[in-house]
């Protein structure tokens, strides 16, 4: 893809926008909970695939590398037999994660209120709506 002209700048509500890209990545359900799990440090592979449950090894080997395309993830390859891969968050990705913990924690904190919204919600359309 061309670079932004200097004059344009990036509006993720434009289709052509790059950054509907990265957006992505940081918001979809593995990437920002892989950027979250990593936000507590550094981890080996299957170390943060357990502590990201649910995620699949090829999932996690995807967003992994879409991450680090996007310059939010580091990973680190050791020259030992067998391999040691680390990964770790850029200062940029800590930047961008550090705003994403905030919206995990408030959505956290604020569950009881959408599960009384889902349940007044599946009850209006069980009825028929």
């Amino acid at each position: 893809m061309d670079p932004i002209d200097q004059d344009t700048a990036y509006d993720v509500f434009s289709k052509q926008c790059p950054s509907r890209g990265t957006l992505e990545h940081v918001t979809g359900r593995w990437g920002a909970l892989t950027l979250g799990a990593l936000h507590d440090g550094t981890f080996r592979f299957n170390e943060l695939r357990r502590r990201v449950d649910g995620v699949s090894e090829k999932m996690l080997s995807q967003t992994l590398h879409a991450l680090e395309r996007d310059g939010l993830v580091h990973r680190e390859a050791q020259p030992t037999n067998p391999p040691r891969v680390e990964y770790r968050l850029t200062p940029l990705g800590r930047e961008i994660t550090e705003r994403l913990m905030s919206l995990i924690h408030f959505v956290e904190g604020r569950m009881d209120g959408v599960l009384e919204a889902r349940e007044r919600y599946d009850s209006v359309t069980a009825g028929g709506r």
